[in-house]
């Protein structure tokens, strides 16, 4: 291998190399930021746990009923700890997060490629903390109050006593506090993934992978799909399906506006270029 070769290896194996080193950095400061994050929530684990036991409490005081949950193993309280604390330190860390990653892909962007991409990673977290919000402020409260449908007990909390039986049965919650916790966690993360529907799609539609008409036409795909995740996602409760059904679904309507929107936008755009007219744009929408 001549000399002027080996030069050209060493050109090109550089920038790599100083890539890999500026990820690493960028890891290392993201993982610090969640370490600390997750520590200082660690510090405040039973206010944080304290306040998403609100939906259960609420049901719980709605039938006379004190709010308890058990640790059914001497661990639990310390895993119900460190679940909060993860959850809590993911979120105070995800602003510096996002702003490693931002700061790692944005000098591999054009200025219009940066423009176009700085919203989308604005607009990811909010909609999964609104997607967070409604379900535990609406879907959650719905859903403890068709599971705790199922007890037996008196007026006053008394046994119920059922003729023939030998003894009188109560069948009373006392939850498990990670159990509890797990399934509140299930229903934000959920909610807050398919409050990035319209996200996803019209980053997509801006990448040219969907259209409105491709949007449209699989209306009928889409319908089928929500009804399958609200079943999955969701207690048998037929008010809590519905209610993510509605959501969902008006979610995937306002992808459709906002892809219309980015073709629009687009076709403009090009045909400021001189690169698209009329009729190759009547062309694609048959396409489509």
């Amino acid at each position: 291998m001549s000399k002027a070769q080996q030069d050209d290896i060493d050109d090109t194996s550089a920038p790599l190399i100083e890539h890999l080193a500026e990820l690493r950095n960028r890891l290392i400061k993201s993982a610090l930021a969640f370490m600390v994050g997750m520590v200082l929530c660690f510090t405040v684990a039973t206010p944080i746990f304290n306040f998403l036991t609100a939906p259960l409490c609420s049901a719980l005081a709605e039938r006379g009923q004190d709010c308890d949950l058990i640790f059914i193993s001497p661990q639990e309280g310390f895993f119900v700890a460190v679940k909060v604390s993860f959850l809590g330190g993911f979120m105070l860390a995800f602003p510096v997060i996002a702003t490693q990653l931002w700061r790692f892909v944005a000098p591999g962007l054009y200025r219009s490629e940066q423009g176009a991409f700085l919203p989308f990673l604005i607009s990811s977290p909010a909609m999964f903390l609104l997607g967070a919000s409604f379900a535990f402020y609406v879907v959650t409260p719905l859903a403890y109050d068709f599971f705790l449908g199922f007890q037996q007990f008196g007026a006053s909390g008394e046994a119920m006593v059922e003729e023939g039986a030998a003894a009188p049965l109560s069948v009373v919650f006392q939850g498990s506090a990670q159990e509890y916790l797990n399934l509140t966690i299930r229903f934000i993360v959920a909610f807050g993934m398919c409050f990035q529907l319209p996200v996803l799609l019209t980053l997509m539609g801006k990448a040219g992978l969907v259209s409105e008409a491709g949007l449209k036409a699989g209306r009928k795909w889409a319908v089928v799909g929500i009804l399958t995740l609200a079943a999955l996602v969701t207690p048998p409760d037929v008010i809590t399906q519905i209610i993510l059904f509605a959501v969902v679904y008006g979610l995937y309507e306002v992808s459709i506006w906002l892809v219309a929107r980015v073709e629009k936008a687009r076709n403009e755009r090009l045909r400021r270029e001189g690169l698209l007219d009329d009729e190759d744009e009547g062309e694609e929408a048959d396409k489509a």
